[in-house]
């Protein structure tokens, strides 16, 4: 993480986003948040979760319909 934060300062970028398939230590967490650059981190899961949000490499495996009844069909 240290050095895409060095890479962020050459280049002179304020934002960054590290993303990963795994996990953050804490120690990478306390790192991310005391930094003058605003640096996103996504682990796996919240990755998993956007994936899923936005359709991304995601294939819909099986649906499910819920109803209701309208109470308006049965209104006087």
């Amino acid at each position: 993480m240290q050095g895409f934060v060095g890479s962020l300062v050459g280049l002179g970028a304020t934002k960054g986003v590290f993303v990963t398939t795994s996990s953050f230590s804490k120690q990478a967490q306390e790192y991310a948040r005391g930094l003058q650059q605003r640096v996103i981190l996504i682990d796996g899961d919240r990755l998993t979760e956007l994936m899923i949000e936005f359709d991304v490499g995601v294939r819909r495996y099986r649906s499910v319909e819920v109803k209701r009844v309208d109470e308006d069909f049965f209104a006087d």
